[in-house]
């Protein structure tokens, strides 16, 4: 499993997220609390949004606590919408291609959880990818292939809807070729102007997601588990749920997959 955290408001330095609270994103990658892999050491990544309509993308696969490029980048880049990722792998190589947020175009994505037996079926995944899109694929991941099913069925046009028929196909295929648990999902995207979140599983274990304003500044954090943890304030997102937010509306639907 992995840990992630995301940022939508006035612009801040990344390293206000990643970096500085006591229970940061670097922190969680030495020893996270809510998820049952407690050192994420696979590599780490950053996708931020600037002056341009693509993201920022830096990915590398040191362990987020001892790479010096991501304490400099934090420290120096100020973004008002971002999106960072630590990763434990489950069982794809430890490279960057395999990093996460993955970007195509305006948007990123990055994810925490599983798709059950996908070794077992990648292959048959990877053709459901168009040709205009295949491209893209430079890693091995089930994430990666979940983004890119994403932007097939439609992400630019209804992300709620788009997502709900990727994730319905590949647990579809999980459960007919792969192994249980078929789906955990706890995602977070971007297509630079608004920030969404998933909240899903096919059985009753279900990987975290918070979400919680700043104190200091017009923004919010989305993440894997609070930044703060002896904080009030953080609100946990429900099993079952796409979020969608955007300035100071936060909007919580269900989310069910086309299955």
């Amino acid at each position: 499993m992995c840990r992630w955290a995301a940022y939508i408001g006035q612009p801040c330095y990344i390293e206000e997220v990643v970096t500085q609270p006591d229970h940061s994103l670097i922190q969680q990658s030495i020893q996270a609390t809510e998820c049952k892999t407690q050192t994420n050491g696979d590599g780490v990544g950053l996708a931020w949004y600037g002056d341009r309509e693509e993201p920022g993308l830096y990915r590398d696969i040191l362990p987020a606590w001892s790479d010096p490029n991501l304490k400099s980048l934090t420290a120096q880049v100020k973004s008002g919408l971002f999106l960072a990722h630590v990763r434990a792998s489950t069982g794809t190589a430890t490279s960057r291609n395999n990093c996460h947020p993955f970007a195509v175009g305006k948007w990123s994505f990055m994810h925490n959880g599983q798709i059950g037996g996908f070794e077992n079926f990648r292959r048959h995944a990877d053709m459901l990818i168009p040709d205009a899109l295949y491209g893209e694929r430079k890693g091995a991941t089930d994430s990666e292939v979940l983004f890119l099913l994403g932007l097939t069925e439609g992400l630019d046009e209804n992300p709620k809807e788009a997502m709900e028929i990727a994730v319905g196909i590949l647990q579809r295929m999980s459960r007919e070729r792969g192994s249980t648990p078929n789906m955990r999902l706890a995602a977070a995207f971007s297509d630079g102007e608004a920030l969404y979140a998933i909240r899903y599983s096919s059985d009753k274990v279900t990987p975290t997601v918070y979400h919680r304003k700043s104190d200091s500044r017009d923004g919010r954090a989305v993440v894997s588990e609070p930044l703060v943890e002896a904080e009030d304030g953080w609100e946990e997102v429900p099993p079952g749920s796409f979020c969608t937010f955007r300035g100071d509306e936060v909007t919580i639907e269900p989310f069910r997959p086309l299955i």
